[in-house]
């Protein structure tokens, strides 16, 4: 790792956001909004004790509230308390529920996992993590590899199906990652976490034909509900991306809130179908994750015109 790289920022960056947290400002932060809720947005639970810290910080200075709660304001716009934060996570990583779940549980704190429906009972990598190793495997660099990921993010899904193919025909198939079985997913339910769809495989929604949205909210659906015993009630965008198609098959399919990926605290009277989530991390330095909390990140984020 370089030397200017420090918990992968660069070090000035890491000298500045302690600078920043370590004085007034997310402590201001939290005083100015108070009335605005923080939903955060995790994947993967890389760090234990990181993330442990996060947890106790968020105990001390905010208040964790239930996703049902969410909903409630947001549709019906019941109160929420002050400071009030709903923590996330996004893809189902086995991770959140042998890491986070017990620490969550211990803290008293609720949480809601999006679940990537397709890969349930299986040892299927997503599909990012499958072209990072292929492109890895075939001679490119991580930067490069890293690279191809963004731009099949953004070609259509054809494209993105086509150029995943062509990987697998010439670097062979992916190491396996065991995902969760869809019987451990009233266990998290029982852990204080919710399930939510994520989608049947986590294209970016905005990129797919009419009838692949459809298929991709609609099958993952009836999958979750069935695993359940009761039918999901709140959707994320696989990468935050959406459209008015994909709005309006998400709502048809009888969700009432979804949730997008814009590093923003939600705004005060937010849209159903598009409400805000802060990206975190649970490997972040506790300064880092202060900055994002408070929402003076996120601020500096949207100033400098960052999606």
């Amino acid at each position: 790792m370089s030397r200017r790289l420090v918990d992968g920022a660069p070090r000035w960056t890491r000298r500045a956001e302690t600078v920043l947290a370590r004085g007034p400002l997310p402590a201001m932060g939290l005083r100015w909004s108070p009335h605005r809720l923080r939903v955060l947005a995790y994947h993967e639970v890389s760090d234990a004790a990181a993330f442990a810290d996060q947890l106790g910080w968020l105990s001390a200075h905010t208040t964790p509230v239930t996703v049902d709660e969410v909903v409630a304001a947001v549709v019906d716009q019941d109160p929420l308390p002050d400071r009030a934060v709903l923590v996330t996570f996004d893809d189902g990583h086995r991770s959140v529920l042998e890491v986070a779940a017990p620490l969550l549980r211990e803290r008293g704190i609720p949480a809601v996992a999006f679940v990537v429906a397709g890969v349930l009972d299986t040892d299927r990598p997503l599909w990012w993590t499958e072209v990072r190793e292929l492109a890895l495997r075939s001679g490119q660099s991580q930067e490069a590899a890293a690279a191809l990921v963004r731009r099949l993010k953004k070609v259509s899904d054809r494209e993105r199906l086509r150029a995943l193919a062509d990987l697998r025909a010439t670097a062979g198939a992916a190491s396996p990652t065991p995902q969760l079985a869809s019987d451990e997913l009233r266990k998290l339910e029982l852990d204080g976490i919710a399930v939510g769809n994520h989608s049947w495989s986590h294209p970016c929604l905005d990129r797919c034909e009419r009838s692949v949205i459809r298929h991709e909210v609609r099958a993952s659906h009836e999958l979750l509900t069935g695993a359940l015993g009761h039918p999901p009630t709140t959707f994320a965008y696989p990468n935050g991306n959406s459209d008015g198609r994909v709005k309006e098959t998400v709502a048809d399919a009888g969700y009432r809130v979804a949730f997008g990926f814009d590093h923003r605290l939600v705004s005060r009277r937010p849209d159903p179908g598009a409400v805000s989530r802060i990206r975190v991390d649970t490997a972040a330095p506790l300064d880092r994750f202060r900055l994002r909390v408070s929402g003076v990140h996120p601020t500096i984020h949207a100033f400098r015109g960052g999606a």
